[in-house]
């Protein structure tokens, strides 16, 4: 009776009331079984009984959620069992003493069938629009590892994530969008097992529909969906960190748990057979192969479906267009997810490079794609910090980088901006550090980025030294007021709210400690910053929100822009090569509100004059530590290296420019 039940589709493990269907692709191994492990007996073998094209497939009678399982097949070292790639939990930790043997296979974490039963409560989606959504980069356990408010059982959890303490948090500082680090399971490279450390940032793929055990207490399933539910009852958006350029058993010689022994063509291959590796991390997965494409497709609904994600962040996304050496913006998964009634309905974030043959593609994304801005990133860091008199570029950038994101594609494809992000360094330390200090990382200061465009002002590191920590809170006013009155989408690292220092460490990608863990007991000054910061973000929703709207689409002609210098004129050719000190004006319609940004490169001050009517309301002035309500009319003092940004609205204006 239940080999009827038994059916290729879909591929994994899935209940029913009879019990379990499980089917795998695998072309490769006629002689694989099935694997079921019951406590306190032996394991039992079932044999995959039924084909379908490269399919194998069987239903197992009484089967229930919790039944931990694996496949065995016979390898040159004995008997190994693998995952299953579309296992949608694990029972541990993955983790192994180099080197990954057939007979350590057995001890690995193991697939477990899940029941996707949950209560959601009634609550629903927050279906942020693009233009309101502000990117909060957030690591699982890093952010509240170190809470001093939560209770220490859930301090690194997905629990404690969305404890009342952290929303409140979220709340006060405006955050309309969590982007998680990857939250999928995950296995640390080989070298890291070899030093005692562990892939702290998540970026090493394992099973793409597990949820990482080692944020969970006991259920990672199902304490992840409280996550999700209890964020989204406050109107806070999920976005997950996914990673499918490359998987974790690496290049030649790596690692061996499913996908290497079920079918060798998931990866990208050169005519000698060798694994591609336009990842950096040995092999590229290879979404022109029909089971590659489809396993990524039915992990992003499985998310969607299952914990109701708000979108996705994908890591070095030209792979997913990669077909060989080159990248196509026309490519088969690209269509796919725009003709998808699950997929297509969702934010979508590239990063928009990799590392092999035209793997650079800022801007080349299909439409309903946001992607993170890289230029946008290092503009704003040389102008500010590099003393860099970048002004035609910074002025681009400024205005959405238009000459990358059309307008009249926006909101949808609205750049997402960025100063700082996991990789690379704080805030805090952009201001602080000349040079990298990844020494704890035990590559001899080898690894991470070399062109951070930072500035120490002075001294590097700590300091106590007034002048330099003045200086240090100025330029990160300078950088967050750039950066959230910018067009686009703007992202922030969480750790930046709180100032976080890594110490120089700008690829802190294996330090599960206290470098990477956000530091709640801050000082005055950082206490100051961060209430500053939440008030401008707060003032971005009010004003910047409806300019970016405006500005738009089919009728972003409709409104004012103009740049100016200091005097009141418009600037002309000769001014964009060496003007130290500017303005950008924005109005809406012919007599709407109207916005100033006076921008003050130099190191000495200079005095704006203001177009002529009522006066401005000051939204913030980055030389101060704290926001003013003073209003200004004809003229204002712009202090050196610093900006202000200046906003009316339409009620209070009589005459325009």
């Amino acid at each position: 009776m239940f080999a009827t039940l038994a059916q290729p589709f879909p591929l994994g493990a899935t209940l029913c009331d009879h019990g379990c269907n499980f089917s795998l692709h695998n072309p490769d191994n006629k002689n694989i079984k099935l694997v079921l492990f019951n406590d306190n007996q032996s394991p039992r073998l079932i044999s995959l009984d039924n084909q379908y094209g490269d399919i194998r497939y069987t239903f197992v009678e009484g089967i229930a959620e919790g039944q931990v399982y694996g496949y065995q097949l016979e390898d040159k070292d004995g008997l190994r069992l693998l995952l299953d790639p579309y296992a949608q939990a694990l029972n541990a930790t993955p983790h192994y003493v180099e080197p990954f043997t057939a007979e350590q296979s057995w001890e690995f974490a193991k697939s477990v069938v899940v029941k996707h039963d949950f209560d959601w409560q009634g609550t629903t989606l927050p279906q942020i629009p693009r233009e309101e959504t502000l990117l909060l980069e957030t690591h699982v356990k890093g952010f509240t590892k170190r809470h001093p408010e939560i209770d220490p059982a859930l301090r690194g959890t997905y629990l404690g994530l969305c404890q009342p303490e952290m929303i409140a948090f979220f709340k006060e500082h405006g955050i309309t969008t969590l982007q998680l680090l990857p939250v999928t399971s995950c296995m640390s490279e080989p070298h890291l097992l070899k030093m005692n450390k562990v892939n702290f940032w998540g970026y090493n793929s394992l099973c793409f529909m597990a949820p990482e055990p080692r944020y969970a207490l006991h259920d990672a399933v199902t304490e992840m969906k409280t996550m999700v539910r209890e964020l989204h009852r406050h109107g806070i958006e999920v976005i997950m960190d996914i990673v499918f350029n490359h998987t974790a058993e690496g290049g030649e010689g790596g690692p061996i748990f499913h996908f290497k022994r079920l079918d060798k063509h998931y990866y990208l291959q050169d005519g000698n057979k060798h694994y591609r590796n336009y990842t950096g991390c040995g092999n590229t997965v290879d979404l022109t192969y029909q089971p590659s494409l489809n396993i990524v497709l039915d992990t992003l609904r499985h998310w969607v479906t299952y914990y109701k994600i708000d979108g996705f962040r994908f890591d070095l996304a030209s792979t997913l267009g990669r077909e060989g050496d080159r990248f196509n913006t026309n490519s088969a998964f690209f269509k796919a997810v725009a003709q998808d009634p699950v997929l297509k309905q969702i934010k979508l974030i590239a990063e928009p490079w990799d590392v092999g043959p035209d793997g650079y593609q800022l801007g080349g994304f299909p439409r309903g794609w946001n992607e993170c801005n890289d230029k946008y990133r290092d503009t704003v860091k040389s102008y500010w910090l590099c003393k860099e008199n970048n002004t035609k570029e910074f002025a681009t950038r400024i205005m959405g980088s238009r000459d990358l994101f059309s307008a009249g594609k926006w909101p949808d494809k609205l750049p997402v901006n960025f100063i700082s992000y996991h990789d690379g360094f704080t805030l805090q330390d952009l201001v602080s550090y000349n040079q990298k200090h990844n020494h704890a990382n035990g590559e001899n200061n080898r690894d991470g980025h070399g062109d951070n465009r930072s500035y120490n002002h002075g001294m590097e590191g700590k300091t106590t030294n007034f002048a330099v920590l003045y200086r240090r809170e100025r330029q990160k006013r300078n950088l967050m007021a750039t950066l959230l009155f910018s067009f686009g989408m703007p992202h922030i690292l969480a750790v930046d709210l709180l100032s976080h220092t890594q110490g120089g460490n700008n690829n802190a990608y294996c330090q599960d400690n206290a470098i990477s863990w956000a530091d709640w007991a801050i000082n005055k000054d950082h206490d100051e910053f961060r209430h500053w910061l939440a008030t401008l973000i707060a003032a971005r929703k009010e004003i910047m929100v409806p300019f970016i709207r405006a500005f738009s689409g089919p009728k972003r002609g409709n409104h004012r822009i103009s740049w100016k210098r200091s005097d009141g004129h418009v600037m002309n050719g000769e001014d964009w090569q060496k003007i130290e000190a500017f303005a950008l004006f924005l109005g809406l319609r012919k007599d709407g509100a109207e916005m100033m940004f006076l921008i003050n490169h130099s190191t000495i001050p200079t005095r704006f004059r203001l177009p002529a009517g009522e006066r401005w309301r000051i939204v913030c002035d980055t030389s101060e530590g704290t926001h003013t309500t003073r209003q200004v009319q004809t003229t204002y003092m712009q202090s050196a290296q610093s900006m202000t940004i200046l906003y009316r609205d339409e009620c209070q204006t009589e005459t325009r420019t």
